[in-house]
């Protein structure tokens, strides 16, 4: 058998750098084919390399470990990483992942690994994760909102120079943004304009819940889709409500589409 594959997605350097050095003492084998600092380049990740295990930080810019938990699910195994007891106890007790509590200790790593190594020996199914990551995304939201709210302060505001001119957009006028190498194309549905700002960048200001992300280099505003359309080759394509321009939906997040 080839020898079992992870990603790791966390934000930080220094938690991603030692569960990398952790996992070469525990688990020779495992061979990490990706390393993430944010959701969207881990769901690129698992399309590109659909590994057979996916250590996930919860909290993470642009997209959550949750919601790439969404779209690993069926594909690859998942352990949570957190520094939040409560926010991944749910997920251990349904025992179709498991997680780690930062700073992760040897010993728990060592729990995890055994468990992982024994359901990839028993050739067992990746588990369906999407009820377990919805129960899992409303004690996150209880435990902000009891806590007063302890999300990254959000994005309003975006300014473009155009000639003279400095175009100021509300990011509630705003239908996607469209990365166009080092500017973002910022689009609403009377005006358009580059700003030089990445779209990493602006991803972390943004609310995930209003903002999808679907493609890596395209963010859309969710209740600005009109339809999306499946063609024979399984592609998408999104048209949107007050904009006559047809985004593409790339395979890592056709997930967002699947009919409920």
């Amino acid at each position: 058998m080839p020898p079992p594959t992870a990603l790791i997605a966390d934000d930080e350097d220094l938690p991603r750098a030692e569960l990398r050095r952790m996992l070469a003492t525990a688990w020779p084998a495992l061979r990490i084919v990706a390393e993430c600092e944010h959701g969207p380049a881990a769901v690129e990740a698992l399309d590109e390399h659909a590994p057979d295990i996916a250590f996930l930080d919860i909290r993470m810019p642009g997209l959550s470990g949750l919601d790439v938990a969404r779209a690993a699910s069926g594909r690859c195994h998942a352990v949570f990483t957190t520094a939040y007891d409560s926010h991944a106890i749910e997920a251990f007790n349904a025992g179709a992942v498991d997680y780690l509590l930062k700073p992760v200790r040897a010993d728990r790593l060592a729990q995890t690994v055994q468990r992982l190594q024994t359901r990839l020996q028993a050739q067992a199914a990746a588990p369906d994760l999407g009820q377990l990551v919805e129960q899992l995304s409303a004690q996150l939201q209880q435990r902000q909102a009891g806590s007063g709210g302890t999300a990254a302060p959000r994005l309003r505001w975006l300014s473009a120079s155009v000639g003279d001119v400095i175009k100021m957009f509300g990011i509630d006028e705003v239908l996607f943004f469209q990365s166009d190498e080092k500017y973002t194309r910022v689009v609403t549905a009377s005006d358009e304009a580059h700003v030089r700002k990445p779209l990493k960048e602006i991803a972390e200001g943004l609310d995930p819940d209003v903002f999808w992300q679907i493609h890596r280099g395209v963010i859309v505003r969710a209740n600005g889709i009109a339809r999306a359309q499946r063609d024979d080759t399984g592609r998408i394509t999104l048209q949107l409500r007050q904009h006559a321009e047809r985004l593409q939906v790339s395979q890592a997040y056709a997930w967002r589409f699947k009919p409920m």
